[in-house]
C-alpha cells in the first residue's frame, strides 16, 4: 500500500470517527452563510436614538484627516508603476512587515487569491488550510474556480490553530492519482474562531514543518495589526516563518479600499502579473494608497481601544451570570467577541432583532439605544468593535445588553 493510498484510508477512518463533529460544523457553516442573505430587520424608520453598529470593522469610514490625505495625494498611473503614493505605501508596508517587497491590491480576497495562485503555478495543486479559514469559507473557492487548485482542509481548534502533525500526514505522494501539495495557509487573527491571536510558537512550528517538506507558508493577515497590538510582537517576527502575507487596510484601520501583499521581490513580480489578469490593476490609485499611509501613521496603535471595548462588552455579559446569554472574556483576544445563546430560550436571530427594538419601558431606564449585529453560528452572535464606535457608544451598548439579557433571563423565572 503506497503512501497516497494509506493517507486516503486514514482520512476515511478519521471522517467516520468525526462524523458528528463534521455535521455540527456543517450546521455552523450553513448558519454563517445564511446570515449574509437574511440580515436582521431594519431599524424603525422613526428611530431618533443612538445606533451602535457592531456588525463588522469593515463598516468603518475614513476620518477627516484620512480624506484630506486622499485629496492631497500625488498621483500617477500605477499600471505603469508610476504612482508615487502607491509606491510609497508598498515601500512602507514592506519595511513594516520585514519583507523585501509589497503590492497594493483592491481587496483581501484578491490578495489571498493572488498569493495562492502565485505559489500554486500549475493546475492540479492542493493547499492545506484550516476548515474555519476565511479563504476556505468566504472567498468563493476562487483557488478552484480560477486556478484549478484544490483546498484540503484540516479541522481548526477553538484557538484558531490546527494539529501540526496533520501537515506531513496530508502532504501528497508524487503519484499520478494525487494532486500536488503546494502551499500551507494560516490566518492571524483567526476571524471565525473569534478574532484569536495565533500563538507565535505554533506559527514557527508550522513554518518549520512546511520548510522541511519544501512547501511555502502564506498568512491571511487581514487583521495582522490586531495581532501585533494584542501580542506585543512585531509584524516581522509574526511573519518570520511566512513566505507571503495579505494584509487588509479596510477593516480596523479604516481605509475605504485595499489590501497589501508582502513577500519577496521575485514573488511580487508574479503577484503583479496575477493582479493584472484578475482586473486589479488600477490607474491613479494613489488616492486609495494615501488612505493606507494615513492609517499606518494614525490607526494602528489605536486598535488597542477596540480590543479594550470588546473586553468591556465581554466582561459586562460575563458579569451578569446569565443562564441564557454567555461570553467568556478569556476568549476575547482582540476586537471580536462571540456571544453564545441558549437557543431554546432565544435564538441568534431573535437576539439580534431584540437588540434593534427600543421599548417605551427601556427608554426611561437607559435611553433610546439600538445595537446592530448579525447571527454568527446556530447558537452565537458576533460583536466587532471598531473606530466608528466610541467609548460612549460602548457604554450605551453595555447598558442595552444588560437590559435585554435581564429581560431574556426573566423568562426563566
Amino acid at each position: 500500500m503506497n503512501r497516497c493510498t494509506r493517507m486516503a484510508t486514514s482520512s476515511y477512518c478519521m471522517l467516520r470517527r468525526n462524523v458528528s463533529h463534521t455535521l455540527t460544523n456543517r450546521a455552523i457553516l450553513m448558519q454563517q452563510l445564511r446570515r449574509w442573505y437574511h440580515p436582521p430587520p431594519a431599524i424603525a424608520a422613526d428611530f431618533q436614538g443612538l445606533l451602535v453598529d457592531l456588525r463588522s470593522d469593515t463598516i468603518t469610514k475614513p476620518t477627516l484627516g484620512m480624506k484630506q490625505a486622499m485629496m492631497d495625494a500625488l498621483l500617477g498611473d500605477d499600471v505603469y508603476r508610476e504612482d508615487p503614493t502607491v509606491k510609497e505605501l508598498e515601500r512602507r508596508m514592506a519595511i513594516y512587515t520585514g519583507k523585501e517587497a509589497a503590492l497594493f491590491v483592491p481587496s483581501g480576497t484578491m490578495g489571498n487569491l493572488i498569493a495562492v495562485l502565485g505559489h500554486c503555478e500549475n493546475r492540479g495543486c492542493e493547499v492545506l488550510l484550516g476548515d474555519q479559514a476565511h479563504i476556505f469559507l468566504y472567498e468563493q473557492a476562487g483557488m478552484a474556480q480560477l486556478g484549478g487548485v484544490q483546498p484540503h482542509i484540516i479541522p481548526n481548534r477553538a484557538d484558531g490553530t490546527f494539529d501540526v502533525s496533520e501537515i506531513p500526514a496530508r502532504v501528497r505522494d508524487e503519484d499520478v492519482h494525487c494532486p500536488r501539495t503546494a502551499l500551507v495557509c494560516i490566518e492571524n487573527t483567526q476571524n471565525v474562531c473569534g478574532g484569536k491571536v495565533i500563538p507565535l510558537s505554533w506559527i514557527d512550528e508550522v513554518g518549520s514543518i512546511a520548510k522541511s517538506i519544501g512547501i511555502p507558508l502564506h498568512m491571511d493577515g487581514a487583521r495582522l495589526m490586531n495581532a501585533v497590538i494584542a501580542s506585543g510582537e512585531s509584524a516581522p517576527r509574526i511573519l518570520q516563518a511566512c513566505e507571503t502575507a495579505s494584509i487588509c487596510l479596510s477593516k480596523g484601520l479604516g481605509t475605504p479600499v485595499g489590501s497589501v501583499i508582502v513577500g519577496s521581490e521575485e514573488f511580487m513580480y508574479k503577484a503583479l502579473r496575477l493582479r493584472k489578469v484578475l482586473g486589479g490593476g488600477m490607474r491613479q490609485a494613489g488616492m486609495l494608497a494615501a488612505a493606507g499611509l494615513y492609517a499606518m501613521d494614525n490607526m494602528i496603535n489605536r486598535l488597542a481601544d477596540d480590543h479594550r471595548h470588546a473586553q468591556q462588552l465581554a466582561q459586562a455579559i460575563y458579569g451578569m451570570g446569565s443562564r441564557s446569554v454567555k461570553c467568556s472574556p478569556a476568549e476575547v483576544h482582540t476586537n471580536i467577541a462571540i456571544v453564545h445563546l441558549t437557543t431554546d430560550i432565544i435564538t441568534p436571530e431573535q437576539f439580534c432583532k431584540r437588540l434593534l427594538v427600543v421599548s417605551e419601558e427601556e427608554i426611561s431606564e437607559i435611553g433610546e439605544v439600538a445595537i446592530k449585529v448579525l447571527p454568527w453560528t446556530s447558537d452565537s452572535v458576533r460583536f466587532v468593535t471598531h473606530f466608528d464606535v466610541s467609548s460612549e457608544g460602548i457604554e450605551a451598548a453595555v447598558a442595552k445588553l444588560k437590559y435585554v439579557i435581564s429581560e431574556v433571563d426573566s423568562q426563566l423565572d
